[in-house]
């Protein structure tokens, strides 16, 4: 247990002076991505991910920081509503060359996946049909690229349209609620600590 005097920064989270602080290595949050998320050497060695090369290997595409970890959630939902069939590709590319949390970025794509693209995508394309002013159409969805090109000449603008608005809001979104709440997370922690502490 160490008692700090003054004002100190952990994670970027002030601490109050005269808190007495429990201090440990790490925070059971970045231990939860790591139990959850793929694991990073199983993505380094990924068949699809070796045109990336020396990218990988950069240690702040694996680091669980505030930063890096909201960051990769942001990405990844962006990535999620791109209406092509190769979105972790993407998103894996985009944390490598951003540096910013490649485990979290490609599982956070998984939001759309067989079972909620049809209704997601459904949707964005109603959404850029409005847009657009344009009458919408009914379709069936398929993830291939092929019905992506057979399709593009018709719902393919709306559904782009749609699709990329829609990813951009919710990028933002996911990155201004997970910052928050990150935030939250570590503040309530350490008062917790801090009263524990001090009343032993």
């Amino acid at each position: 247990m160490t008692c700090w005097p003054e004002f100190f920064v952990v994670s970027e989270v002030i601490i109050p002076a005269n808190a007495c602080v429990l201090v440990e290595d790490s925070f059971s949050m970045k231990q939860f991505f790591q139990r959850y998320l793929p694991d990073p050497q199983y993505l380094r060695t990924h068949k699809n991910l070796r045109f990336l090369g020396e990218l990988l290997h950069d240690p702040r595409l694996w680091h669980f920081s505030r930063r890096h970890t909201v960051r990769g959630l942001a990405a990844g939902m962006f990535f999620a509503f791109v209406p092509v069939p190769w979105q972790m590709l993407l998103a894996a590319t985009a944390a490598a060359l951003l540096r910013f949390n490649l485990p979290v970025a490609v599982a956070m794509v998984w939001i759309t996946n067989p079972l909620t693209m049809p209704v997601i995508f459904y949707l964005t394309y109603r959404f850029g049909a409005w847009l657009l002013h344009q009458p919408p159409q009914d379709w069936n969805f398929e993830p291939t690229l092929q019905w992506l090109l057979h399709q593009a000449g018709t719902i393919g603008p709306p559904l782009l349209l749609g699709s990329l608005v829609v990813g951009v809001i919710a990028a933002i979104l996911t990155f201004c609620i997970a910052h928050l709440l990150w935030r939250c997370y570590i503040i309530n922690k350490f008062r917790r600590r801090r009263a524990a502490a001090c009343s032993g």
